[in-house]
């Protein structure tokens, strides 16, 4: 976890956008910490596999290897191990891709889909807990915002 009480050396709290970068990361590791334990223990299962899942599920006709490395941000070896841990339990098929004999194109198999229902109803229900004490004006005020600063990182006019 990082946890930066001082981060300009000089004994102040640091500069704001530091200061601003701690908090996101922060209360978006609170979250993600009570997420991976929910998975663990109530489906046996991990973060990352439902982040794989999620993204098969947003594509009815598969993503091959590399598209799926690119939409999740992780190495390509990630996703492969992954994969292959859901090939095991009957959520994912692997077929070749035509357009790339090196690779494969995963799909979500029909018991994965079902699977994967179960699972974001769980994640959507577990998120709602975690924010239920933060008013809902509250959060769109904070969705608002976020949607700005995420169009200025990416130096987008809207989003």
């Amino acid at each position: 976890m990082v946890a930066v009480e001082n981060v300009s050396g000089s004994g102040s709290a640091g500069s704001l956008d530091l200061r601003l970068w701690v908090r996101l990361l922060g209360c978006a590791r609170i979250i993600e910490k009570q997420l991976r334990r929910n998975f663990q223990e109530q489906f046996d299962t991990t973060l990352p596999r439902f982040d794989v899942m999620a993204a098969l599920d947003r594509a009815p006709d598969g993503l091959n290897m590399g598209a799926l490395s690119r939409a999740l941000l992780v190495s390509n070896g990630n996703v492969t191990s992954i994969v292959r841990q859901l090939q095991e339990q009957g959520s994912v098929v692997a077929r070749p891709d035509p357009g790339d004999g090196r690779s494969a194109i995963a799909a979500l198999t029909p018991a994965g889909k079902a699977h994967f229902a179960e699972l974001a109803r769980a994640h959507h229900q577990w998120v709602r807990a975690a924010l239920a004490e933060f008013p809902p004006d509250r959060q769109e005020q904070l969705l608002s915002l976020l949607g700005e600063l995420r169009r200025s990182l990416l130096g987008e006019e809207g989003e």
